[in-house]
């Protein structure tokens, strides 16, 4: 029998931890599990990759973009800030995971498909990359930043946060072809094992996936395609 609508775990708010425009890609809003799997507590992830006012992720496209690899850093979001999307507690960060080369060509994508059940097989670091959890109260829910560049975190173990503060750098560590913000929230900090928790951003602009709308959205799912950049959130 379906549970009631009643029963559906609330949302978890959060603000989008970045500033800039950034495209979202793999949406909740689009279909769950997000990521079309529910390991790793990825029911509700999503992701975002920073893009410049023309929407692209990066900065040039050469004979490597058709037939190879590309440097990580041609791309706009390697290194970009991350902020807390929410005030808590660290309770969980892990480095040392190298920054891949980028991969938009189908060449260079071909190997690494091959290799996505191995890198499964080995567990949350093989595939968050570098990661950090931040627990909103004593027993959660968890939030998870991940793919973070090497060396960038910011932020030690108990440490506490507060929403807007730099906690590490976009990079492209893990399972990723290219740099990219992997966020999810989950019941347990125990990847391995946990469960995704929807989740919900506060005040922020939408625009359309070709460009020529833009709406402001409140506690609320951004659309799959679409590029959004925060806002301040309106006076109470």
């Amino acid at each position: 029998m379906a549970q009631p609508q009643s029963s559906r775990r609330p949302e978890v708010v959060l603000s989008l931890p970045f500033t800039g425009p950034w495209s979202v890609r793999n949406s909740p809003a689009r279909r769950i599990p997000s990521h079309g799997t529910e390991l790793f507590g990825q029911r509700y992830a999503i992701d975002f990759v920073a893009v410049d006012d023309r929407r692209r992720t990066a900065d040039r496209r050469d004979w490597r973009t058709v037939l190879a690899t590309e440097p990580a850093d041609r791309f706009f979001a390697y290194g970009r800030p991350l902020l807390a999307p929410v005030d808590g507690t660290v309770v969980e960060v892990h480095d040392g995971e190298v920054d891949h080369a980028g991969r938009r060509s189908q060449l260079a994508l071909v190997p690494y498909l091959l290799g996505q059940a191995a890198r499964v097989r080995q567990g949350v670091r093989a595939v968050a990359g570098n990661y950090l959890i931040i627990a909103v109260g004593a027993g959660g829910p968890f939030v998870a930043l991940a793919h973070l560049r090497a060396g960038a975190i910011r932020v030690t173990t108990g440490e506490q946060v507060t929403v807007g503060q730099h906690v590490a750098d976009c990079g492209n560590s893990g399972n990723s072809t290219q740099p990219h913000l992997h966020l999810q929230v989950t019941e347990s900090r125990d990847l391995s094992v946990a469960e995704g928790v929807p989740m919900a951003f506060r005040r922020f602009r939408e625009g359309s996936r070709d460009g020529k709308q833009f709406r402001i959205r409140e506690y609320a799912l951004p659309a799959e395609g679409a590029v959004v950049e925060p806002l301040p959130t309106a006076a109470a």
